[in-house]
C-alpha cells in the first residue's frame, strides 16, 4: 500500500473502544507505520460530528470526545485542500455513478486521486470502491 485514505467511520472505529473493527485498527496500525495517510477537508468536522453523536448517545463523555478529537489533530494525516476544486466534477459524478452522498463520494474521489487504498466501514463506500477499482483495507 502505497498511500491510504481514511473515512470518519474508521477514524470512528479506532477512535471508540466500543468499535475497534479489525479495519479500523489496520488503518491505525498503517499511520503508524508511516503510510502517507489523505483525508478530504470535510474529515474532522466528520469525525468531531460523530463523536458528539457518541457523547449525546451516552456512549461517551465529554472527557472522552475532547481526548479523542485531541488525538485527532494529532495524527499524521493530510487534509486534502483540493477537495473543494473537484465537487463540481468528479466528486459529484461519483456520487451520481454510485449513488453515494457527496461526503462519502469525497472519500472515493480522493482515494482514485491519490491512487491510495480506502479505508471505510460503510458499506456503501467499500461497495462503490469496489466497483470503481479502488483498493479497500
Amino acid at each position: 500500500m502505497k498511500a491510504l485514505v481514511i473515512d470518519g467511520s474508521t477514524a470512528l472505529g479506532f477512535l471508540m473502544s466500543d468499535e475497534q473493527a479489525p479495519g479500523a485498527l489496520d488503518a491505525l496500525d498503517a499511520l503508524e507505520r508511516g503510510i502517507p495517510t489523505f483525508v478530504p477537508a470535510h474529515w474532522p468536522l466528520d469525525v468531531a460530528n460523530g463523536l458528539l453523536m457518541a457523547e449525546r448517545r451516552k456512549r461517551a463523555t465529554q472527557a472522552d470526545v475532547t481526548e479523542a478529537l485531541h488525538v485527532v489533530l494529532s495524527l499524521p494525516i493530510e487534509i486534502d485542500r483540493d477537495t473543494t476544486r473537484h465537487v463540481a466534477g468528479e466528486t459529484t459524478g461519483l456520487a451520481r455513478q454510485y449513488g453515494l452522498t457527496i461526503y462519502d463520494a469525497a472519500y472515493l474521489e480522493l482515494a482514485m486521486r491519490r491512487g491510495a487504498t480506502l479505508a471505510t466501514s460503510d458499506h456503501e463506500l467499500a461497495r462503490a470502491a469496489k466497483k470503481a477499482g479502488v483498493g479497500l483495507l
